[in-house]
């Protein structure tokens, strides 16, 4: 052999091949799992709990309902109405 161990036509150990595309291969999975986490955080980040308990209150719902175009004006007063006990 003319090369003897150490020569594997760049294909071997530390060649164009083997571990450097495997690196490459590393690098994507690292830099996915980094973006997935960083989705996933900002996900969990923008569903901030509200109030004390964590949860969101009955006033906020019905404002987003209202803000939204679910109820109307006069749905959004008489609710409100309802849940502030007068």
């Amino acid at each position: 052999m003319m090369g003897g161990w150490g020569n594997m036509g760049g294909w071997g150990y530390g060649g164009y091949g083997g571990y450097g595309m495997m690196g490459i291969g590393m690098l994507v999975f690292w830099i996915g799992i980094i973006i997935l986490g960083i989705y996933l955080f900002r996900r969990n980040s923008s569903h901030v709990h509200r109030g004390g308990q964590g949860k969101t209150s009955s006033m906020e719902i019905l404002s987003e309902r209202y803000a939204r175009g679910e109820i109307d004006s006069e749905d959004y007063q008489r609710r409100k109405r309802d849940l502030e006990g007068k």
